[in-house]
């Protein structure tokens, strides 16, 4: 079971060119989609989410056209947008129970069953009862991924789900995460290098609707190997660096570290560095260094 995407476009009625042919195959597992902000990827996941159109291009899951067939799709498919509402009055499992309805799950023992069970996966059975309102946001992301898995979902797409959580909180829902993603297709689309290094068997990085790369985060690394050269410079040495392709910079105990790519060492007065997706990610998007 895989998802496939080719040549999928979209322009937005001011002229700007949110997705330019992106093309994907997205098998079954944690999937990452790395990109800076504006870079596309909640044009794609609101795509396939079926809440926006496209302007052109193909997508399809288990012989489902996803583009025009929005109400099969919606039946195998979950989705935990960046932001979303909750009823801050009602509790965790009257508004699971609601979601259930909605989702065509009638019947009153099974739905009972299926949000007591969501629950519990969760980790949420025991403050069920409590309001919403009352959650810390790793909970609410939890109750997000329990009503995202309502309907056995085969697709769920996850937009910059860690982002603001505690790291306790962070390493739960990481674990909830490749949990769920073990047989089904999960997207995850975020900034956060690490989620994407520590979760996804595979990955994509996006830029300006356009994808940069993709593979595994091990194949992008190691594209890199003997290429990053890192060095420790005053904190005004910046601009002398300028003729070097510096993809990155940042202050460590008062001194400056910078990144170069080259696949030789710059100036002979760098060191060599062990690659990592972060120098990957930074080299690919095209990173503007603050200072030069």
């Amino acid at each position: 079971m895989h998802l496939s995407i080719n040549n999928l476009s979209k322009t937005y009625s001011n002229g700007v060119q949110a997705l330019k042919n992106v093309t994907l195959t997205i098998p079954t597992g944690m999937f990452g989609l790395l990109g800076p902000n504006g870079a596309g990827k909640s044009s794609l996941m609101r795509t396939l989410a079926t809440l926006q159109e496209a302007d052109s291009g193909e997508v399809s899951m288990d012989g489902v056209d996803v583009l025009h067939q929005k109400e099969a799709v919606r039946k195998f498919l979950g989705y935990l947008p960046q932001e979303f509402g909750l009823y801050p009055r009602v509790s965790a499992e009257m508004l699971l129970d609601h979601f259930a309805r909605l989702k065509g799950i009638s019947n009153t023992s099974e739905r009972k069953d299926i949000v007591k069970a969501l629950l519990q996966r969760t980790n949420l059975w025991e403050s069920r009862n409590k309001n919403l309102g009352g959650y810390s946001g790793g909970m609410k992301q939890r109750f997000g991924i329990a009503q995202a898995l309502l309907g056995n979902p085969k697709l769920i797409i996850v937009d910059e789900p860690t982002a603001g959580l505690d790291p306790t909180e962070r390493n739960r829902f990481h674990n909830l995460l490749s949990e769920i993603s073990e047989n089904i297709v999960v997207i995850l689309s975020t900034h956060i290098i690490d989620d994407v290094h520590s979760l996804c068997s595979e990955l994509a990085i996006i830029s300006k609707g356009e994808v940069k790369m993709t593979g595994t985060p091990q194949q992008a690394v190691d594209s890199y190997r003997g290429r990053v050269w890192k060095k420790l410079i005053g904190k005004n040495e910046l601009s002398n660096y300028t003729q070097y392709n510096l993809v990155s910079n940042r202050l460590v105990t008062g001194k400056m570290e910078i990144t170069c790519v080259s696949d030789t060492n710059p100036d002979g007065s760098f060191a060599s560095a062990e690659p990592t997706l972060e120098d990957v990610y930074f080299t690919v998007v095209g990173n503007s260094l603050v200072g030069v």
